[in-house]
């Protein structure tokens, strides 16, 4: 998965595994999860490969959005409602209605991003590999993924700009949504919250590693032995659930900015942060946090299985 749930490299099959800890982000370091069972590489043309990769990560991208949708739209309402009022007053509001507004939408947007984000990382990882020496090749996919992060953060961020708006039932259709956001406030809205949505990932990503590295490690020194890809995708849910939840104030602000449309509640990101403190408490940072922490710990269980059995469908026969 990408940071904060979304479909991420699949580029494993080429990692050497050492004592120690690990050189290599989390997203590449859970994909080891498909490396064992990763498809015979065939006489084919690049161009080929390179399709069936993208195909398969647009495939389990668009998997984890289908099962998962339904807890992401209760975690955006109840980040959205002012003043709060938990799980209770969404249901008693009648927020627990139409759990996939905006779905289709959300998915045209997130195909073409999980592309994106292949398309740069594998070019990028290779390139910055070939310039350095055999004790920094770690350096490949560190540099890769936040290229491709931000090269995928073009197109994500304003699919979810028009999901979560879709979510807190502003609007009842992608297209009417996207012309009335330009409309109203020009392209401008399409990114709003831009900023909070890179400050979010940027630190999901760094806790999460640190967090996978040091349950591996202890969990590894318990059973002595190399993680199966089961063990693996256990640990990497449990951090990702805990990386989910600290890192929650971030995504409330994320949703805030990127909700709150043409009314100019907060100016920035900075201002978010004072008036929520002052109006609604230090608790409303933590809105979300219970369907947070389910969605992006079951995100690895359903990402990386239909993963595998994507690539082997798509590769080259």
């Amino acid at each position: 998965m990408m940071a904060d749930g979304q479909a991420g490299p699949s580029g494993a099959d080429e990692l050497v595994f050492t004592q120690g800890p690990a050189k290599v982000p989390l997203f590449m370091l859970a994909s080891a999860s498909e490396a064992s069972s990763a498809v015979p590489a065939v006489n084919a043309p690049v161009w080929r490969v390179a399709a069936g990769n993208l195909a398969a990560g647009a495939t389990a991208g668009c998997a984890v959005e289908l099962a998962l949708y339904p807890i992401d739209t209760i975690k955006t309402r109840l980040q959205a409602m002012i003043g709060g009022g938990g799980l209770k007053s969404l249901l008693q509001s009648g927020g627990g209605k139409g759990l996939y507004a905006g779905v289709w939408g959300n998915l045209a947007g997130v195909a073409p991003a999980s592309a994106i984000f292949m398309a740069f990382y594998e070019p990028t990882k290779k390139a910055v590999q070939s310039e350095v020496p055999a004790d920094k090749q770690y350096l490949g996919p560190v540099v890769a993924g936040m290229v491709a992060g931000t090269a995928s953060s073009l197109i994500r961020v304003p699919t979810e700009v028009v999901k979560q708006r879709l979510q807190t039932g502003e609007f009842t259709g992608a297209v009417k949504a996207v012309r009335t956001i330009l409309g109203r406030e020009g392209l401008r809205g399409l990114y709003a919250g831009y900023g909070a949505f890179m400050l979010r990932d940027l630190p999901f990503d760094a806790i999460e590693f640190v967090a996978y590295e040091q349950i591996k490690k202890a969990y590894g020194m318990t059973v002595r032995r190399e993680l199966h890809p089961g063990e693996t995708s256990i640990v990497g849910a449990i951090a990702g659930g805990f990386t989910g939840v600290i890192t929650t104030p971030l995504d409330v602000l994320k949703t805030r900015l990127m909700t709150q449309g043409a009314s100019g509640r907060y100016k920035n990101l900075l201002d978010a942060t004072v008036t929520i403190a002052r109006t609604e408490g230090l608790g409303a940072f933590m809105s979300g946090w219970q369907p947070r922490l389910i969605w992006i710990s079951l995100g690895g269980f359903v990402f990386f299985p239909v993963l595998e059995a994507a690539k082997k469908y798509y590769a080259p026969k």
